[in-house]
């Protein structure tokens, strides 16, 4: 969906490259045909892979604990009785509902139900300032519609620096998203022509949004409450989730928890690293854990957020000596030659050791850029490295040496 938006957004620009085209429209009927073509294939081929392995049983049904040892499994056609030494819980998170007068009483989407969507709402009103707000709010706008942003916090994206929030803030007001701040919504209701209306208190005191359609993106929550967690003895934090230690294990030996379902980022690649703890240490003997882990993600807006290791923040807090160097996107040569200079590169660096320590990639694939320092992050080689490395030109790559040089005093400019 993110790729349909994209595209409607290069065609509505095609002047800028010299390129004549016609008025763009967006049938969100195809774009939903083809996003579900696409799950379809990847959500077949895995089940077909499971399906075909050896004695390993795929049951579809309603999973709660009976004891520590024991799962009852029921639903259409099934009701049964499984025992094991080993119990690992991976039921993911859904989306938290907020307690809102009247939200109760309106329709409003979520994450799953907004990729279902047929006909494009003339003016999308969005709860939350996360990435999932982000991704969406910006995807619907490029498809055309009108679209409102509210969030209760002081910036978008809560756990980035304040220099990366305003810089994904002024991109989407730059697109033309109307993106309110220090907001809360007090009140939902459908007024007399049939608009979701919210009742907004801020600086400014109280007022009222009108939309067709509302996304609720305020969060997520994890998947527990027909598990009867309590009959295993499993305990959670303060927070709904299950506790576990370094190793995934829950306070039961034997039960695991792996995913949405325990504290911590909810990627999916996070998901899969849990997987490789477990395979190394229930099936290797070895003694893997999660503590060490440098979390990489991606926001999927345009252009991409790329973020890995500590923001500027979090290493001050840590009481770390650090070095910071930004380069904007408008010095990127790649940027420029395909007219995305919107954004900047950002680095962190420990002033002693010279080991990077986290970076935001807000720019053109800003997610592909980021993992070329998480890789040199991995291999612990200092900043000089990629400062003093021979890159491709002009390849996006190649301005790490300009945004490293930065940090020495001999590029554009400098952030102490």
């Amino acid at each position: 969906m993110v790729a349909s938006a994209r595209v409607a957004y290069l065609a509505r620009r095609a002047g800028d490259y010299g390129v004549q085209t016609g008025r763009v429209t967006v049938n969100l009927a195809q774009v939903r045909e083809r996003k579900q073509k696409i799950v379809e294939r990847f959500r077949n081929g895995a089940e077909q892979a499971l399906e075909a392995i050896a004695g390993l049983d795929v049951i579809h049904g309603d999973a709660s604990f009976i004891d520590a040892r024991s799962v009852k499994v029921e639903g259409a056609g099934v009701d049964l009785r499984l025992k094991a030494d080993r119990i690992f819980i991976n039921t993911g998170a859904k989306p938290v509902i907020p307690p809102i007068k009247g939200l109760d009483r309106v329709p409003f989407l979520n994450s799953t139900s907004i990729m279902e969507l047929d006909a494009l709402p003339n003016h999308l009103l969005i709860m939350g300032g996360g990435y999932i707000a982000i991704e969406f709010g910006q995807m619907f706008h490029r498809y055309g519609s009108q679209v409102t942003i509210l969030e209760r916090g002081e910036q978008l994206l809560a756990h980035e620096d304040s220099d990366v929030a305003e810089g994904v803030y002024e991109i989407l007001r730059e697109d033309g998203i109307d993106v309110r701040l220090n907001v809360g919504v007090s009140r939902v209701e459908t007024n007399e022509k049939g608009e979701i209306q919210l009742t907004v208190r801020g600086d400014g005191g109280e007022t009222t949004v009108k939309g067709s359609h509302l996304l609720v993106a305020t969060g997520r929550r994890p998947n527990l409450e027909h598990l009867d967690l309590g009959a295993a003895g499993v305990e959670l934090d303060g927070n709904g989730y299950v506790k576990v230690n370094d190793r995934l294990e829950t306070n039961v030996p034997g039960i695991f928890a792996i995913g949405d379902v325990k504290p911590g980022p909810a990627f999916t690649h996070i998901s899969y690293d849990d997987f490789r703890i477990i395979q190394a240490n229930v099936l290797k003997n070895g003694s893997a854990g999660v503590g060490s882990r440098a979390v990489p993600y991606t926001v999927y807006m345009d252009p991409q957020l790329g973020r890995v290791g500590l923001t500027e923040k979090e290493a001050r807090a840590l009481g770390r000596s650090i070095r910071v160097a930004k380069l904007p996107m408008a010095n990127v040569a790649r940027g420029i030659e395909f007219g995305e200079t919107r954004g900047f590169m950002k680095a962190i660096v420990d002033a002693e050791t010279d080991q990077i320590l986290g970076c935001a990639i807000l720019g053109m694939e800003g997610g592909e850029v980021m993992t070329v320092l998480q890789l040199a992050m991995m291999g612990k080689l200092p900043y000089t490295v990629i400062r003093d490395g021979i890159f491709a030109h002009p390849t996006l790559a190649e301005s790490l040496n300009n945004l490293f040089m930065m940090m020495d005093g001999m590029g554009l400019q400098e952030e102490k």
